[in-house]
């Protein structure tokens, strides 16, 4: 029997045995990214969650949309996983926050500090938010065949993407206590970068026995600037499509 899983609107047989899914924040980057597969096609497109399916080498793969944030991205990994995918590759853009890390550099993050609350439906605050190793080490190697050298280590994985990366240009100003001098904190330990989906990724799936890794583009640094460049956005995100597809073509 045929079962199609409630938000992402896709059935088992619509995946055609696919078990590894890239995963985007955007819905705009799903078609971009399915276009580096052969036989892309649509499957779906509901609220955040815009899916395409290709193949590698033969083999399914399906690109999907996750959102924003932790919430939506449990969602998407939760009804993927439903379905029989058991290893997911986050691709996105990041800021990063170390001052030696420039505009247009990867970051593969092996690790994630959990800022977020979805994880904590899955695992409690004690558990480590940990990529795959297998998933870390395709996606440090197909930026290496691409000629880059991808940052590896920690990212500070936030539900808001104002308080809690602590920015004060917002409508109030204001940040709460607890979360003032964080950033400053997250420099001094090492954090190299911020960004939204991390947690809740390598927390999903490492409690559940299934494989995830996450390579972001930095698309600017905040030691410098908040606003990043429209052409150095479209930069970093081709390289790091490039090496998602490099990674899954070693995973899948």
């Amino acid at each position: 029997m045929t079962t199609q899983v409630f938000h992402l609107k896709v059935t088992t047989d619509d995946l055609q045995g696919a078990r590894l899914a890239i995963l985007p924040g955007d819905p705009s980057r799903v078609a971009r990214i399915a276009g580096h597969l052969s036989n892309p096609r649509l499957l779906a497109s509901h609220r955040e969650f815009t899916s395409w399916l290709g193949e590698l080498d033969g083999k399914a793969v399906v690109v999907c949309s996750t959102g924003i944030g932790g919430p939506s991205t449990s969602i998407a990994l939760e009804e993927l996983a439903q379905l029989g995918v058991t290893t997911f590759l986050r691709i996105g853009t990041t800021g990063a926050i170390q001052p030696t890390i420039n505009v247009g550099d990867m970051i593969v993050t092996n690790a994630a500090v959990r800022l977020d609350g979805a994880s904590l439906h899955f695992a409690p605050l004690a558990y480590p938010a940990v990529a795959d190793f297998d998933c870390s080490c395709a996606l440090v190697d197909a930026a290496r065949e691409l000629g880059l050298s991808p940052h590896v280590g920690i990212t500070a994985s936030s539900d808001t993407f104002y308080p809690g990366q602590e920015r004060y240009d917002t409508y109030s100003g204001r940040v709460t206590a607890s979360l003032q001098g964080s950033l400053a904190e997250w420099q001094a330990m090492g954090v190299l970068n911020y960004e939204m989906e991390s947690a809740t990724l390598f927390t999903f799936c490492a409690s559940q026995g299934l494989k995830a890794g996450c390579i972001a583009g930095v698309i600017v640094n905040r030691c410098e600037q908040e606003k990043p460049d429209p052409v150095q956005v479209q930069v970093a995100e081709q390289q790091a499509i490039e090496i998602v597809i490099g990674a899954a073509r070693r995973l899948v």
